[in-house]
């Protein structure tokens, strides 16, 4: 099927050379993943990347999936261009400090890091490639952290689309990516309108703005590249800080790019699919959604990683609690930043404040995957909806609160200022939104004509339907000893997709995801085939490499034509799927 497509769309000579396996075979399975990705997206050829950046380092967050891959891949080829390296999932040089008992955690963790390296992939260990001192603001990439992403999008030049660690990494080994998506002028418009109606003078605002606009997305607004909201009622004095907690936290639910009246170019025209407000109350309801109720155990700030302006903020409060001669007890604040920031940092002397305080320095990690003791803490504090979105899925599973940053170091200092001081917090499900679903049972027969793989030739495969018409998050909300779906609010939550045929629009959240569903197929709970609506490049990517049924692009949709439960069948052959219904429930 490749080279059919290949003799619609230009391919260049280059990349043809490495499907033909001339170049070795991990740039043939990266160079077979890139056509597979372009022949989806029905790009309109492919272009030169200038550089990338790889998601998927953490212990936690790549698991089995990412270790058996990289062990398949990195002994033979390089990357073709500059790429560096997501955050680890801990500072080798404060293993103690931290605490960490997960088994054998730091041995896993350089197998990874050296599987990277030997690929040719600077171990830059950093969430905010944007923010490393290196000028990264311009140009054609390939980024598959959903922060930094959404942030280099929105605030410079660069322009990427919302890539997995696999297609990102793909991209990498060839240089070469399809032209598709955000790479389109026509495509990079906003689709929703936020005003707001309030002020927000705290970074942590911003991040609360940011998660709570992406919460209230809708299933029918036609969003194929996530939600891309312009909001207008910002201050147009907004800091990096600022920005980054905005863009950050609107990526928890796929958020590539957004624009903000008087602090962003102006889009050339927008295809709104829906208006929302955000006022005082809507931050003041969230704010006391969020609140500390139990005894916290954790303060930890940097997610994403730390900027020098905010690693200066939190010394700075740090002092004033100094000056009242306050000392942390326990370590009780972790602040996570990059290497190149804990360098500056420690040149003007906010990490020795930090240290001299009893604060916890960490560098090359971030809260969200870091494997935590449960037998020293079980409730954490933070001023990120980034980490509280992570931190309380099912990658950590840990009782989180949100707070601005001066209460986020007070209560660091002193543990009587939770409300029920002692009381042991428990994991609860109500600070999760409710995911808003427009389906409705169907009747009769169906038969729907969708696109297979480029790389799939023929295949044939019937079961029952796991449906939603609501985005599905791998990472953390998917049980990947069980491939169980944990995600309250969630129309699928309980659900299991071992041997299922999965109908879902998009996967969302972060984009490791490809590793979970490898990791759910190596362990045999995964599904027996996939179905999206949109491009996806979450989920593509593993079904590509380890020849996963895939099916896309169907003539209507089958997110909401499909019923969860019905007996289907879907038969691949000369390029086009056939979904049939076989049995409605």
């Amino acid at each position: 099927m490749w080279r059919l497509f290949s003799s619609i769309v230009e391919t260049p000579d280059a990349l043809l050379s490495m499907l033909a396996g001339e170049h070795g075979e991990t740039r043939r399975k990266a160079a077979s993943l890139v056509v597979d990705l372009a022949y989806t997206a029905a790009a309109e050829g492919f272009v030169e990347i200038d550089n990338a950046h790889v998601s998927g380092v953490s212990v936690l967050t790549g698991g089995l999936g990412l270790r058996r891959f990289l062990a398949d891949i990195s002994g033979d080829g390089e990357v073709a261009i500059p790429t560096t390296l997501n955050s680890a999932g801990c500072d080798r040089e404060k293993m103690e400090e931290m605490g960490v008992e997960y088994p054998d955690f730091l041995e896993q963790q350089f197998e990874i890091i050296q599987a990277y390296e030997r690929l040719g992939i600077e171990a830059t260990l950093s969430c905010t490639p944007y923010d490393r001192g290196i000028s990264h603001s311009e140009g054609i990439a390939s980024w598959s952290e959903s922060n930094a992403v959404c942030f280099s999008n929105s605030w410079t030049s660069l322009v990427t689309n919302r890539e997995s660690g696999l297609s990102a990494l793909a991209t990498a080994l060839t240089g070469y990516a399809p032209r598709w998506g955000l790479h389109l002028i026509e495509n990079r418009v906003p689709n929703l309108m936020v005003r707001v109606e309030c002020e927000l003078p705290e970074a942590s605002d911003w991040s609360v703005l940011g998660d709570w606009i992406g919460s209230q997305i809708s299933s029918e607004w036609e969003m194929p590249f996530g939600p891309m909201p312009y909001i207008e009622g910002l201050a147009i004095d907004a800091t990096f800080e600022h920005r980054k907690a905005l863009t950050a936290a609107a990526a928890n639910h796929g958020c590539p790019m957004l624009w903000a009246k008087g602090l962003s170019v102006q889009p050339e025209a927008m295809n709104l699919q829906g208006e929302l407000l955000f006022t005082e109350s809507d931050l003041k309801a969230r704010y006391s959604q969020l609140a500390p109720r139990h005894r916290v155990d954790l303060v930890v700030i940097g997610c994403p990683q730390a900027s020098l302006g905010e690693v200066r903020a939190t010394a700075a409060a740090v002092r004033c609690q100094m000056e009242m001669g306050r000392r942390i007890p326990d370590q009780r604040l972790w602040v996570f930043t990059s290497s190149n920031i804990y360098e500056l940092a420690a040149a003007d002397g906010s990490v020795d404040l930090l240290e001299e305080a009893g604060a916890l320095v960490l560098k090359d990690t971030c809260p969200e995957v870091t494997p935590y003791n449960r037998n020293r803490y079980n409730h954490l504090l933070t001023n990120s909806m980034k980490a509280e979105h992570y931190l309380t899925s099912g990658l950590n599973n840990m009782p989180t609160s949100v707070a601005r940053l001066e209460e986020c170091i007070a209560h660091a200092f002193d543990p009587s200022l939770s409300l029920a001081e002692g009381e042991v917090a428990v994991h609860g499900k109500t600070t999760k939104p409710i995911h808003r679903s427009s389906k409705t049972p169907q009747q009769g027969e169906l038969s729907l004509q969708g696109r297979g793989l480029s790389s799939q030739e023929s295949w044939r495969v019937s079961g029952k339907a796991l449906v939603s018409d609501v985005p599905l998050t791998f990472l953390g909300y998917v049980n990947r000893e069980t491939g169980i779906i944990e995600e309250p609010g969630h129309p699928l939550d309980g659900e299991a997709l071992e041997g299922r045929i999965v109908i879902f629009p998009k996967g969302s959240g972060s984009t490791v995801a490809p590793y979970v569903l490898m990791g759910l197929e190596y362990s045999g709970v995964g599904p027996k085939a996939v179905v999206n609506r949109d491009v996806c490049t979450l989920t593509m990517p593993a079904c590509s490499l380890l020849s996963i049924p895939y099916a896309h692009s169907f003539d209507d949709d089958p997110c909401l034509l499909v019923n969860n439960e019905d007996e289907v069948e879907m038969i691949l052959e000369n390029g086009i799927v056939t979904l049939s219904v076989l049995d409605r429930v």
